[in-house]
């Protein structure tokens, strides 16, 4: 079943001079509990589709549906996580995690224990009381993570979530964020400049042009259950290189 649709997408910038083509004619579904990641040069759009599934940006023609309805504002079915937490420096996990229920007027008993058990299963609860300064860059995208998870959405919107981390934190926390995204059974769309990180982590990815961007391939990926228990196992398979020269190639034709 497909969970997203976008629809002949098209999206034009303007300014006083002249108009400018950011995405020409993009279409691709992506099925329900699928990962998928969109790779491309830089500045080439990418995350633009991502603003224009999660409702924050109107194309300027072209159609996106969730869930067979069509998307024409923000969605509370989309969750979002940025390339930086967010996580406000003078409040606790606890209060960062709840801050959007709040202001929704929405923590309800249910949600508290929701979120009581995300902290717990994802090694949080101890911390519930720190602050952001007190946590490593993993922890504090966890936090991110479970505070987006406590929305309850269905599609998950990820753009580049690991790029301020070092390198072997990323690696560890690449981890740690598709376990978490397993187990609670999202729909992902992930923005990253890593193809070893899309790879590794994707059932199928998307590469896109220069801008304007247009889809260039899509590449299925599919790695033996033996030897692929994880992003970072799914790097020592025996056809992993296969797929980073099929992209690689792909990015610099």
């Amino acid at each position: 079943m497909d969970k997203v649709v976008v629809k002949d997408i098209y999206m034009n910038y303007h300014s006083l001079s002249n108009s400018t083509m950011a995405i020409n004619n993009i279409s691709f579904t992506v099925k329900d509990g699928e990962f998928l990641s969109i790779v491309g040069p830089s500045g080439c759009g990418k995350s633009t589709v991502l603003n224009i599934i999660a409702g924050l940006l109107k194309p300027s023609s072209g159609e996106i549906f969730i869930d067979g309805e069509k998307v024409d504002k923000v969605s509370s079915k989309v969750g979002y996580m940025f390339q930086r937490d967010h996580l406000f420096d003078w409040l606790t996990v606890l209060d960062n995690i709840t801050l959007g229920l709040k202001i929704q007027h929405n923590l309800t008993e249910e949600r508290k224990t929701k979120i009581d058990q995300l902290l717990k299963d994802y090694n949080l609860w101890d911390f519930k009381n720190h602050y952001p300064k007190e946590l490593s860059g993993g922890m504090r995208q966890r936090a991110a993570l479970i505070r987006t998870l406590a929305l309850t959405p269905e599609v998950l919107l990820l753009d580049e979530p690991f790029s301020a981390l070092d390198y072997q934190t990323r690696l560890n926390v690449s981890d740690d964020i598709y376990n978490i995204l397993k187990k609670e059974g999202k729909t992902i769309i992930m923005v990253t400049h890593d193809l070893s990180e899309a790879i590794s982590m994707s059932d199928r990815v998307i590469v896109l042009s220069n801008r304007p961007a247009e889809i260039k391939r899509e590449l299925e990926i599919s790695f033996s259950g033996l030897e692929c228990k994880s992003p970072l196992k799914c790097r020592e398979a025996s056809n992993f290189r296969v797929y980073f020269n099929e992209l690689w190639k792909e990015l610099n034709s």
